[in-house]
């Protein structure tokens, strides 16, 4: 009691109240990057129950929105060289160039498990990309489907096999899909805000309670499509790989497959301006999130937030002895967030992220506000 007293006096109450709130948001910080992240680099799908005796054929969705021949000539012939014995692309082109549309019908000679279609563009009535691959489904010859975008590349010649092996363990299967490496800050940060951002979802899914996938690494079962009558929120052009997920994931039928040969790069075509436009683009669909996926990813950047600002503060006002505790909580936190990260960016197929994850960690939460600032305004791109 003397001792408590002795600190009162030493620190008053303000001093008190601001230790216990710096070792609350210390003790959620390790719970996010120990206990949940954590998870992601010993998980093992391989321990779920069997539910098919074999890999099934699957079908490969993508949907294409323009001309492009950098797609044909560079990313086409990757998914194509799959070492995968039984398999289809079918490729979606909403467009109106004949020549393209004869060119891609063309591929079929030489590679037979090609399926083209096409929908014709009409300035006065937007195809969305739901509407692409609904055509893309029903135009599938197998029952188990992945899908993928144009800008994803796959990294190796597993990355199918792995996929449609996935399907043996649950009918919804789920992998990662990064951003393509290149030089400068810009590049980094966003390769690290895709990889800590599917973090969140992944670390769900491991656990049993999924909430989405990426729209560039993902598949389901014809079954369970149209079992639900297809995709829901049919006024918006979004909401395909998380609000429409959300509806047909259970505990018991995602299968998660994590492994870099597994993994996808995503081609940018921008900067921080352009990736904050996408950002805001896909992030309008989290206002529909159920609240208790929404309390937690919030919780991992608001308690980082409040970490960082009560520390700058006991290490502004404080004495000596206190600056010198927080100075410690910092440097433990930031320890195990490197060790972490990199164990995760490991798992995930990344490199390069762990010796400069402190500007992402200093930088996100300002992300994060102009995001979120950015989210109040409605995108009109978003609505039908």
């Amino acid at each position: 009691m003397r001792f408590f007293e002795q600190i009162l006096v030493s620190y008053g109450w303000e001093g008190l109240a601001l230790a216990g709130m710096l070792l609350l948001m210390f003790g959620v910080q390790l719970y996010y990057y120990i206990f949940v992240y954590g998870r992601i680099s010993g998980y093992k799908n391989n321990r779920r129950r069997v539910t098919l005796e074999q890999e099934p054929p699957v079908s490969v969705i993508v949907p294409l929105f323009s001309e492009d021949y950098s797609f044909v000539e560079e990313r086409l012939p990757l998914i194509l060289a799959q070492a995968y014995p039984d398999f289809e692309v079918v490729i979606v082109y909403v467009g109106h160039d004949t020549d393209f549309y004869e060119d891609l019908m063309r591929l079929k000679q030489s590679f037979p498990q090609i399926t083209t279609t096409k929908i014709l563009l009409d300035p006065r009535f937007p195809i969305s990309r739901k509407m692409a691959l609904n055509v893309g489904i029903k135009s599938a010859h197998y029952e188990h489907l992945i899908f993928t975008s144009a800008d994803a590349v796959p990294q190796t010649d597993r990355w199918l096999s792995l996929m449609a092996k996935g399907f043996m363990r649950g009918e919804i299967v789920v992998g990662y899909c990064g951003i393509e490496p290149r030089k400068g800050l810009a590049n980094y940060l966003m390769r690290t805000w895709r990889m800590m951002h599917s973090a969140e979802w992944i670390a769900r899914a491991v656990r049993n309670r999924p909430y989405r996938g990426t729209l560039h690494n993902l598949g389901f079962t014809k079954r369970l499509y149209f079992g639900v009558n297809g995709f829901d929120h049919l006024n918006m052009n979004i909401g395909e790989d998380d609000l429409f997920m959300q509806r047909i994931m259970t505990r018991e039928n995602v299968s998660v497959i994590l492994s870099p040969r597994a993994t996808l790069r995503e081609k940018t075509w921008g900067g921080l301006g352009w990736w904050m436009s996408q950002l805001r683009y896909y992030g309008s669909s989290f206002r529909y999130y159920p609240r208790e996926v929404k309390s937690y990813v919030r919780w991992e950047v608001g308690s980082r937030s409040l970490f960082f600002l009560m520390a700058l503060c006991a290490l502004a006002v404080m004495p000596l002895e206190y600056k010198l505790g927080t100075a410690l909580l910092v440097l433990i936190r930031y320890v195990v967030v490197v060790f972490g990260v990199r164990r995760l960016a490991r798992r995930l197929g990344e490199s390069g992220i762990g010796l400069r994850y402190f500007m992402y960690d200093l930088l996100s939460p300002l992300w994060t506000a102009i995001l979120g600032v950015m989210l109040l305004r409605r995108d009109e791109r978003v609505w039908r």
